[in-house]
């Protein structure tokens, strides 16, 4: 009976060992071979050796990022290739590590694994990398190609009058939020590579409605025309005649306003070799002061005045020493119509 039960366990022990020996000879066969169930950036490589796990890996996990990234705005495109963006997947290290962890234990819960269809469930996550700064310039050439600067409304002066120059809104690329859309699909394999850009509008400072409380009024002299021209809301309202600056003592031009006005005013002689002995007096209204009835000083040292009647002749010539000479009535007319702080453009 011993005899008996000495065989069995001698069998028992010789089935074990050759159970082990196979497991050994087993295991040591597929030690190239990955453990189902393990799987790189969600791509299944169980049950495939290294060379069929790296091959799998390179056409549906680093090909898919050699498509290059794209961006439109209508009937323009910029592309940013996966070379410039030296877009890499690490695809021989992910291998060897789920070749590592499919290693991990005894070789016999590895055969039982094995033979038992049971599954590791590892979701390895590759290396991956991609340069920023190569989307960075992308968004950049992006922005100077289509980016607009919003333009204030302006006003353009000459002597032939005012011409409003229109606002306009810019156009703005909203970079930060497009940069993040690029950055979460540039290392996914299915993620979309083509991305439209959308703009935003910027609204100027200074729209054309503001501009014409800006310039409610506006007076253009036009010295070759001997014409003071009187704008309201940028349009033109009266025109005058006048006399200017006579050679060597012309009226300044440029952009000035007005900075005084005076009601039968006083003349403040100038220290000017043509005023003679009257240089430096203050003559008071009255029939030697040759300011008549309005005074509107002008930035820039000369003004615009009436003259006496007997010298309306002089209206339509270059006769005064710079300040702009008016008939009573219309320099009246025009004082009653202007406030300290009106642009006068003298062309």
């Amino acid at each position: 009976m011993r005899r008996s039960y000495a065989i069995a366990a001698g069998f028992a022990l010789l089935v074990a060992g050759v159970l082990i020996v196979a497991a050994y000879v087993y295991d040591n066969g597929h030690k190239d071979t990955i453990a189902q169930g393990v799987k790189v950036g969600g791509i299944s490589v169980g049950g495939l050796t290294r060379r069929q796990a790296s091959d799998k890996l390179t056409r549906e996990l680093l090909d898919p990022l050699r498509r290059p990234i794209v961006l439109r705005r209508a009937a323009r495109s910029w592309h940013l290739s996966a070379r410039e963006a030296q877009i890499s997947a690490d695809v021989a290290g992910s291998v060897g590590i789920a070749v590592d962890r499919s290693r991990e234990g005894n070789f016999l819960g590895r055969t039982v694994r094995s033979l038992t269809g049971s599954d590791l469930n590892v979701d390895l996550q590759p290396r991956m990398t991609y340069n920023d700064h190569a989307v960075v310039r992308l968004l950049d050439r992006v922005r100077n190609t289509i980016e607009r600067k919003p333009r204030d409304a302006s006003v353009s002066f000459s002597g032939t009058g005012v011409a409003p120059i229109p606002s306009a809104a810019g156009l703005l690329v909203p970079a930060g939020a497009l940069h993040r859309r690029i950055r979460s699909a540039i290392l996914s394999p299915t993620a979309d590579r083509t991305f439209t850009v959308h703009m935003d509008k910027v609204q100027p400072k200074v729209t054309t409605a503001m501009l014409a409380k800006k310039y409610r009024t506006v007076i253009i002299v036009n010295r070759a025309a001997f014409q003071l021209q009187l704008y309201k809301d940028l349009r033109p309202v009266k025109t005058y005649k006048i006399a200017v600056g006579r050679q060597g003592l012309e009226t300044p031009a440029g952009l000035y306003d007005i900075q005084d006005k005076q009601v039968n005013p006083s003349w403040h002689v100038p220290n000017s070799a043509w005023a003679g002995k009257l240089a430096g007096q203050v003559i008071p209204p009255g029939p030697a002061d040759p300011i008549k009835a309005r005074w509107m000083g002008i930035d820039g040292g000369a003004g615009i005045h009436g003259v006496d009647p007997s010298e309306y002749g002089s209206l339509g010539s270059a006769a005064s020493h710079g300040c702009v000479r008016m008939r009573i009535p219309d320099v009246i007319d025009l004082y009653d119509r202007v406030a300290v702080g009106t642009p006068v453009y003298i062309a």
